[in-house]
């Protein structure tokens, strides 16, 4: 399955699994780039960042839901696939995400909306959700 020739081979069980993870993850990207646009009036694009800082729905709950859905799509294709290539890519994108993240968008961040980012940080873990969203 993993590693060897990544000829694409389906079963029931990788089909289920990898779908799930992919729909889950494409619609928490969807929930936060609505969040981006619609409160932020920005978007995801690096160019184009949100103005107001966002701290409801998905992130009221933990500071990166964005990355975890692209993780979670990431996985469910490698696993839907049963794809050694696509968990490698996988497990690469999100080691750089893990070394990206605090290195150069938290401190972005903090340059951009100062205060009410360091309280919120402070408060919000990076990766693992809350169990009852923070309210600012």
């Amino acid at each position: 399955f993993w590693f060897g020739h990544d000829k694409v081979s389906f079963s029931w069980f990788s089909v289920l699994i990898g779908s799930l993870l992919m729909i889950l993850g494409v619609l928490i990207i969807y929930k936060t780039v609505v969040l981006f646009t619609n409160i932020g009036n920005g978007t995801p694009a690096p160019y184009d960042p949100p103005k107001i800082f966002i701290s409801q729905g998905f992130y009221s709950y933990l500071r990166n839901p964005m990355m975890i859905g692209v993780f979670s799509v990431l996985f469910g294709e490698a696993i839907f696939f049963k794809s050694s290539l696509i968990l490698i890519w996988g497990i690469f994108f999100v080691v750089a995400k893990l070394i990206y993240i605090p290195l150069w968008e938290e401190p972005e961040m903090a340059l951009r909306f100062g205060d009410p980012y360091l309280k919120y940080k402070k408060n919000v873990p990076r990766w693992l959700p809350m169990k009852k969203p923070w309210a600012s």
